[in-house]
């Protein structure tokens, strides 16, 4: 499911650089980048005065947020084709629902199969995680 282009993969491009999931309500900011309009409104909380793009670092003088509907439609699309992808699995992988990226990390703090997205999110960059198969070993 991951189409090359010249800029990177499908789901690269399908997803916000902040949270790395899949955008939710996406919104177009002063340089032209998109993200979460929850990530982006919690990061420039986050800062004083001048609101600086997470990926160009382009300052801009106010905040303006552009709903970009197009970029909604296609993620809604990108997300029917993610699930139906993780129902089936490639090549017999399990697939992440969050991120539609191969199963191949053990997640010990929470006992429970991850991808490498979900590695650098929050919820397990502090946490203990092995191989899929050097877990699937321990266990036997």
């Amino acid at each position: 499911m991951a189409a090359e282009g010249p800029s990177g993969s499908f789901r690269d491009e399908a997803s916000c650089p902040i949270c790395s999931g899949f955008f939710q309500d996406p919104v177009s900011i002063h340089c032209g980048h998109n993200f979460c309009r929850g990530c982006i409104t919690r990061r420039w909380e986050e800062s004083a005065a001048d609101f600086a793009c997470p990926r160009c670092d382009e300052k801009a003088p106010e905040r303006n947020l552009r709903p970009n509907r197009e970029l909604a439609k296609i993620i809604d699309i990108a997300k029917r084709l993610s699930l139906r992808a993780a129902k089936i699995g490639l090549e017999g992988e399990k697939l992440c629902q969050k991120h539609g990226e191969a199963l191949k990390l053990f997640c010990e703090d929470d006992r429970d199969l991850i991808c490498v997205v979900c590695r650098e999110a929050q919820a397990h960059r502090a946490h203990a995680v092995v191989p899929v198969e050097e877990a699937a070993e321990e266990f036997k």
